[in-house]
């Protein structure tokens, strides 16, 4: 392969995900062994496992890609880290585009896991600390009043042994704890949107 070939190859998708995407100057490691996919957890659920993705992004296919629910899927077990024959950081990478997936808007909307990330980062940049009463009412309630009540009467038993023990406040519903510094937080996360938003500008459309 000449050193044109190269070049045209590189100035494609895979170009973009090594710019923008969280180690995903990796991605042209794999050797499509598949011992990621059959170390995973999730498995059955994947849409298109890790090697899948890899190859995917090798050959163009971005819209299909970043649209994909796969990455969504990723718990974290770092199992395909520990197993992966070329030391790839396959959870990183899956992470990492979910997370372009969503700053470009191409992100199915309807995953739960995709709902929940938003809720999540939600309730954790209003005070810069977590309050787990209005994160689990509100994933309880994201899918609507009626499987919310549902969701909280099938919980009701777990959520009152909770408060038996110390471990749920139910006066945290009208604010909580903030962390000290909570606007510089605000203040850093807004300069860091701004400059993902800056470096990501070009790959948009």
């Amino acid at each position: 392969m000449n050193t044109a070939m190269v070049e045209k190859y590189r100035s494609s998708f895979l170009k973009e995900v090594e710019a923008n995407v969280e180690e995903g100057d990796w991605v042209k490691m794999c050797m499509q062994c598949g011992v990621c996919s059959g170390s995973c957890p999730m498995e059955n659920n994947w849409e298109h496992p890790p090697q899948e993705l890899f190859m995917m992004i090798r050959a163009n296919k971005r819209e299909e890609v970043l649209s994909s629910s796969s990455m969504w899927m990723c718990t974290s077990c770092y199992n395909c880290i520990a197993r992966c024959p070329r030391g790839l950081p396959i959870t990183h990478i899956m992470h990492g585009l979910a997370h372009y997936g969503k700053r470009l808007g191409l992100a199915p909307k309807e995953q739960p896991t995709v709902k929940f990330s938003q809720l999540f980062w939600d309730n954790l940049t209003k005070t810069g600390r977590v309050n787990e009463l209005k994160l689990g009412l509100s994933l309880y309630f994201m899918n609507g009043f009626g499987e919310g009540i549902k969701t909280a009467l099938k919980m009701k038993d777990v959520g009152l042994g909770m408060m038996k023990t110390g471990r749920l406040n139910p006066f945290e519903i009208f604010g909580g704890h903030s962390c000290k510094g909570a606007s510089d937080i605000k203040k850093m996360l807004a300069k860091a949107k701004e400059i993902e938003e800056s470096n990501t500008a070009e790959f948009k459309g």
